[in-house]
């Protein structure tokens, strides 16, 4: 049974089977044997690299949507005055003497 993934791409282009394999020889002649292999290799590189840089942008979306929707669904936290640690002791001003230089 075929893939239906790769009908979906030949449809896509709307190719047949002739045309795939004059495609195939094509770049065998451009390219010639010994390079296939490397530009497959970079193909599948870019390939891998596309699909991860797309999953991290769609978990980042997702877990920016969970966040706004917890922040709504939290009811609104209480305030509360804050109390200070440390004991609060009166200031005194010194005074000025009594004699002044005139």
């Amino acid at each position: 049974m075929v893939n239906p993934a790769i009908n979906v791409m030949f449809g896509l282009f709307n190719l047949g089977g002739g045309e795939i394999i004059l495609i195939l020889a094509l770049v065998l002649i451009l390219f010639g044997a010994k390079k296939l292999p490397e530009l497959a290799k970079g193909l599948g590189t870019g390939i891998k690299e596309f699909k991860k840089a797309t999953r991290e942008v769609t978990d980042e979306v997702s877990n920016a949507m969970d966040e706004t929707s917890q922040q709504r669904r939290l009811p609104p936290t209480p305030s509360t005055p804050v109390q200070s640690t440390q004991t609060e002791q009166p200031q005194t001003v010194p005074q000025s003497s009594p004699t002044s230089k005139a």
